[in-house]
C-alpha cells in the first residue's frame, strides 16, 4: 500500500531519523511510538503528504486514499454538524440526484426509443452502485458516528462553528470515519474524548475495515486496538510485532542485544588500538598496523542512545484523616432549569482512591467542586470527617499560579525540604528540562502550566486530592509517575479521567455520575463494566453492613417459636467479595511496610531531640514526634481492624 524507503527527515542540524524502512500494509493496525520531539507527528505528515523527505522517497499504491486527524488546529464553518459530515457523501449524493433526474426522464421517454434504452442503462447501473455503496443509509451512517462521539440530537443542527477546538475536532475525527480511507492517520484522538467516546472508539476502530496508524499516550487504547507498533528509537524506525505491552517486553529484549553488540563492539575496537599504539613505531609491524589503522575506520559504530531514567517519586505522607473522609446527604445541584444532581447520597473512606465516571455533563467535574467548597449545593450538604485538608486539582489549574514567579523557585517555596535536584528530575518528568525550569510561569501555555501545577501538588499534598482530569497534556512517562505516586499515598483520592489504563491501575472504587443519580461500584473500572454488563443496578460488592448500622426489625418466628434461618445468619461470619478481601489485603501489606519506617522515623526524631540546636529547632523535632505518633496510632488501629474483619 505504502511504503518508505531509506527515509530521512532533519530540521536544521537536528536529525528526527534516518534510513527508515517501512512497509504499511493492507489492514495493518499499527502504534507509532517514541519519546517526545522523535518526530512522530512529522512522520504522520510525511505519510499524509503534508510533508516532504529530505532523503529517501515514499511510494504509494494507485488510487490509495489517506485519511488524515491532526492533533489540533482545524475550524468547520459555515453548515450545521450534520451537514458537514454529509459533505464526505457528496459524489453519493451527486449519484442520487442523478439517479433522480434519470427517472423523471425515463418517465416521458419514449419506450421504444434508443435514447430510452441508453438511460434506462445508466439508471440500473447507478441505482446498483448506489446501493452496493450503501447510499440509503446516508443519514442513518452520520447519525450512529455523531451519537457515538458524544453529540446528541440537539447539537445535529448546530453550527460548527458553535462548537470549541475539542468538539470540532470530534467532527474531523466523525468524517474521516464515515469516509473510510484505505489508510487512516491518527494523531493523538483520544485528546478531546470522554471515557465512554473513548470506549465507543475502541469497538469501531477494531471493526474498521482498512489500515490506521494511531500515535496516543493512552496505553489501554492501544493495547486493545493495535496490533503491530512502530518506534522512533535511536534515529531509526523499529518495528515490532503485537500492542504496546508486547512491544515493551520485546523493546528489553533487543536494548539487551543492542548492549550485548556495543560491548562486543568495544572489546574490539579496544583490541585494534591498543596493537596500533604498541607497534606504531616499530618499522617491521607498519604494514600490521597501517592495516589495523584500515579495519578500524571501517567499523561502523554502534551508538546505544541515553535511556530516559525511571523516576520513582513518593509523596510527602500528609497527616492522617479521620475514618470517614466525606460524606454526602441529600446532596442536590441544579443550574436554573438543568438539575445536574438530585439529592444523592455516598460516603467516602480514608484511604479510598475513588474514580467518578459518567458522560460529558453529567456533572463530574461539579461533584468534585461541591466536595472542595468551590460550588455551594442546591440542597442537602457535604460533611468533611475529622482532620480532613483537602486539595483540588481543576481541569483550569494554571489560572491560580503566580505568572511572575519562575518554575523552580514556586516549586521549592512549596516543598523546602525536597532537595533541588529531585525537584528537576520531577520537573523532568513532565516534560520540563534544562533552562525550562527557570521560565516565568505566565509564559507558558495552558497546557504546560497545568502540568506544572500537578507537579507542585505531588510535592506538598494534603491528605484528601480531588483530582479533574489530571491525565490531560501528560505522556506516558508522566502519568506513570503520576500513578505510582498515587498509589503509594496514604490520603484518600477522588479523580476524574479519561485514561483507561490509569483508572484501572489507581480506583478500588467507581462513583458513577449518570441522570443526576450516583451509583458507587466497587473494585476500577473493569469491574464496573462487568457489573453493568450483568445488568445490576449498584454494583456494590461491599462488606454486608454491621449489626449496629442494621435497622432493628421484628424476628420473624417458625412453627416452633424459634428464631427464623435470616437470624441464624445473622450470627454466621459474614463473605468478604473477592474484590474487597483482596484491597484490604493490599492495605494490610501497606501498613505492615509503614508502621515500621515511622517507628524508626520516630526514633530519629527522639535521638535529635537528645542533642541541643536551638529552641525553635527543639519545638520543631517536638511536633513532628506528636504527628508521627499519631500517624502511628492511626496507622496501628486501621490495621487491627481490617486484620479483624479478615480473620472473621
Amino acid at each position: 500500500m505504502l511504503s518508505l524507503q531509506n527515509a530521512g527527515k532533519r530540521f536544521g542540524p537536528r536529525v528526527l531519523f534516518l534510513e527508515a524502512n517501512w512497509l504499511i500494509r493492507s489492514k495493518e493496525r499499527t502504534a507509532l511510538v517514541g519519546a517526545n520531539g522523535t518526530g512522530k507527528s512529522t512522520i504522520m505528515k510525511v505519510l499524509a503528504g503534508l510533508e516532504t523527505l529530505d532523503y529517501g522517497g515514499l511510494q504509494q499504491t494507485r488510487g490509495m486514499s489517506i485519511g488524515y486527524l491532526p492533533q489540533e488546529g482545524l475550524a468547520l464553518a459555515g453548515r450545521t454538524v450534520f451537514e458537514e459530515c454529509l459533505t464526505v457523501f457528496d459524489e453519493l449524493r451527486e449519484m442520487a440526484r442523478e439517479v433522480e433526474r434519470l427517472g423523471g426522464q425515463l418517465s416521458v421517454l419514449d419506450h421504444e426509443g434508443a435514447e430510452y434504452e441508453a438511460t434506462a442503462e445508466r439508471y440500473s447501473m447507478l441505482q446498483e452502485r448506489f446501493h452496493a455503496l450503501d447510499g440509503y443509509a446516508l443519514d442513518a451512517q452520520v447519525g450512529g458516528v455523531l451519537t457515538g462521539l458524544g453529540f446528541g440530537k440537539e447539537d445535529w443542527t448546530r453550527q460548527t462553528d458553535e462548537f470549541s477546538g475539542g468538539w470540532q475536532m470530534r467532527i474531523a475525527l466523525a468524517k474521516l470515519l464515515l469516509a473510510k480511507p484505505n489508510l487512516l492517520l491518527l494523531d493523538e484522538p483520544t485528546n478531546h474524548l470522554d471515557l465512554e467516546t473513548r470506549n465507543w472508539l475502541e469497538d469501531y476502530l477494531k471493526s474498521y475495515p482498512f489500515g490506521y496508524i494511531l500515535i496516543s499516550h493512552d496505553r489501554y487504547f492501544l493495547d486493545v486496538t493495535i496490533d503491530r507498533t512502530v518506534e522512533i528509537w535511536n534515529k531509526r524506525v523499529n518495528i515490532y510485532q503485537g500492542n504496546y505491552t508486547k512491544y515493551l517486553s520485546q523493546k528489553d529484549e533487543r536494548r539487551t542485544q543492542l548492549q550485548a553488540a556495543y560491548n562486543n563492539q568495544r572489546q574490539q575496537i579496544e583490541h585494534l588500538e591498543a596493537f596500533i599504539n604498541r607497534f606504531r613505531a616499530q618499522a617491521t609491524k607498519a604494514k600490521q598496523v597501517q592495516s589495523r589503522i584500515k579495519e578500524l575506520e571501517k567499523i561502523e559504530r554502534i551508538e546505544i542512545p541515553e535511556e530516559e531514567s525511571t523516576i520513582h517519586f513518593k509523596f510527602p505522607q500528609p497527616p492522617p484523616s479521620g475514618r470517614m473522609v466525606a460524606e454526602a446527604e441529600e446532596l442536590s445541584k441544579s443550574y436554573g432549569q438543568k438539575l445536574v444532581l438530585d439529592k444523592v447520597r455516598f460516603r467516602i473512606e480514608r484511604g479510598d482512591r475513588v474514580a467518578l465516571v459518567g458522560v460529558n455533563g453529567a456533572g463530574k467535574s461539579t461533584l468534585i467542586r461541591l466536595l472542595t467548597g468551590d460550588e455551594a449545593p442546591t440542597g442537602g450538604q457535604v460533611k468533611l470527617g475529622h482532620n480532613v485538608v483537602s486539595e483540588y486539582f481543576a481541569q483550569d489549574q494554571y489560572k491560580v499560579l503566580d505568572g511572575d514567579a519562575r518554575m523552580l523557585d514556586d516549586l521549592s517555596r512549596a516543598a523546602v525540604k525536597v532537595p533541588e535536584s529531585a525537584l528537576r528530575s520531577l520537573l523532568g518528568c513532565f516534560l520540563f528540562s534544562g533552562d525550562d525550569v527557570f521560565k516565568p510561569l505566565g509564559v507558558l501555555s495552558g497546557g504546560e502550566r497545568n502540568r506544572y501545577a500537578l507537579a507542585r501538588i505531588l510535592v506538598s499534598p494534603s491528605n484528601f486530592l480531588l483530582l479533574d482530569e489530571p491525565t490531560n497534556h501528560l505522556d506516558m512517562r508522566a502519568k506513570d509517575v503520576l500513578l505510582d505516586a498515587l498509589a503509594a499515598f496514604s490520603g484518600t483520592v477522588v479523580f476524574v479521567s479519561h485514561d483507561r489504563y490509569f483508572i484501572d491501575r489507581l480506583a478500588t472504587r467507581v462513583l458513577e455520575v449518570d441522570g443526576g443519580n450516583v451509583t458507587s461500584h466497587e473494585g476500577n473500572y473493569e469491574d464496573y463494566l462487568r457489573w453493568k454488563s450483568l445488568g445490576l443496578a449498584d454494583g456494590s460488592l461491599s462488606v454486608e453492613i454491621t449489626a449496629k448500622e442494621r435497622p432493628q426489625e421484628p424476628a420473624a418466628k417458625n412453627s416452633n417459636g424459634t428464631g427464623s434461618e435470616a437470624d441464624a445468619a445473622k450470627d454466621r461470619p459474614r463473605r468478604l467479595n473477592p474484590i474487597k478481601q483482596k484491597q484490604m489485603e493490599e492495605r494490610c501489606a501497606f501498613l505492615e511496610e509503614e508502621v515500621p519506617r515511622i517507628e524508626a522515623s520516630i526514633a530519629h526524631t527522639e535521638e535529635q531531640l537528645g542533642v541541643y540546636v536551638s529552641a525553635a529547632e527543639t519545638e520543631r523535632l517536638i511536633a513532628l514526634a506528636g504527628e508521627l505518633r499519631a500517624q502511628l496510632a492511626a496507622f496501628t488501629d486501621e490495621w487491627e481492624e481490617l486484620m479483624m474483619l479478615l480473620e472473621g
